[in-house]
C-alpha cells in the first residue's frame, strides 16, 4: 500500500490492490474507504458485452473498477455527488484502463436530470442509515457513505428510473433493511433474488445482496448464502476468498 498525493484529488490517497492485484484503487488516506461490500457487489453484476451499467454513489470507483476487471466489455457510468471522490474515480478509471464515465450529481435530484438513456443494469451500495438518531454521528469525511440524507427511497427511486424495462437492479445493504428494500423496489420491479452474507455459518446474515428486474413478475428466489469466515482461523472461507480474488462470482 502506498500513500501519495494525486493530481486531481486534493489530499493524500492510499493505493490498494484488489482482485488479487488485477485492480489498483486509490482512495482517501483519511475518511471512508471501500471494502468487502464493494467486492461483493461487483461480483454480483453479470453484465454482458456492451451492456450499460450505472452505479449510484460510486465513490472512488471501487465497484466499477472491479466490474471492469471482471466484465471488460461492459460500459460503466458512475454517479457521485462529492467532486473530490469523483476526481479519484476518474483517476482510477485511467489507472486501470477502464471504460468508465464519471458524472457528478446527486441521487436525490433524480435520474432525469442526467439526460441519459435507461441502462441495462443499475447498482448501488447505498448509505446504511437514514436516521441520524440511529447511530453516533459519523465523521464528516465518512458521513456521505454512512448517512442517506434523503432516505433509502431516494436511492431505490433513482435505480428504478435509471434502468430499462427488463433491466436489472442490484443492491448490497444491511440485512435488517431487506423488507424495506423489497417494498420500495417492488413499486415497479419484481423477480427478486436474495443472497444473505453471513459472517459465520452459525450467525445471522449482516448483509444482503438483492437483485430485482424492472417489471419482473417471477417468484422471489432465496439463494444459497455466502459465508465469509469459519472457525479454523483462516481469514476467509475458501468460497469467500475466491470471490474476493476475482476467481469466482456471485451470480443470481
Amino acid at each position: 500500500m502506498t500513500v501519495a498525493p494525486f493530481p486531481q484529488f486534493e489530499g493524500a490517497a492510499v493505493e490498494n490492490a484488489l482482485l488479487g492485484g488485477r485492480v489498483r484503487l486509490r482512495q482517501p488516506a483519511k475518511g471512508y474507504r471501500a471494502g468487502m461490500d464493494a467486492a461483493l457487489l461487483a461480483a454480483a453484476v453479470e453484465a454482458g458485452p456492451r451492456q450499460r451499467v450505472i452505479e449510484a454513489g460510486c465513490g472512488a470507483g471501487a465497484v466499477m473498477m472491479q466490474i471492469a476487471a471482471r466484465r471488460p466489455d461492459a460500459a460503466l457510468t458512475g454517479l457521485e455527488r462529492d467532486p473530490a471522490m469523483a476526481a479519484l474515480a476518474r483517476e482510477n478509471a485511467a489507472l486501470n484502463g477502464a471504460d468508465a464515465r464519471i458524472v457528478e450529481g446527486d441521487v436525490a435530484a433524480g435520474f432525469r436530470t442526467l439526460d441519459l438513456p435507461p441502462f441495462d443494469w443499475a447498482i448501488s451500495n447505498p448509505p446504511f442509515f437514514d436516521d441520524p438518531g440511529a447511530l453516533r454521528a459519523p465523521a464528516d469525511s465518512k458521513r456521505g457513505a454512512w448517512m442517506a440524507d434523503d432516505g433509502l427511497k431516494a436511492w431505490t427511486t433513482f435505480l428504478l428510473k435509471s434502468v430499462r424495462e427488463g433491466g436489472r437492479i442490484v443492491i448490497i445493504h444491511r440485512a435488517d433493511r431487506l423488507a424495506d428494500l423489497l417494498g420500495l423496489l417492488g413499486e415497479t420491479a419484481g423477480s427478486f433474488a436474495v443472497r444473505g452474507i453471513h459472517p459465520y455459518a452459525d450467525e445471522p446474515a449482516k448483509r444482503v445482496l438483492v437483485q430485482a428486474i424492472k417489471t419482473g413478475r417471477a417468484p422471489l428466489r432465496l439463494l444459497p448464502p455466502l459465508v465469509l469466515h469459519d472457525r479454523s482461523g483462516a481469514k476467509h472461507t475458501a468460497e469467500a476468498e475466491a470471490v474476493l480474488r476475482g476467481e469466482a462470482a456471485l451470480p443470481f
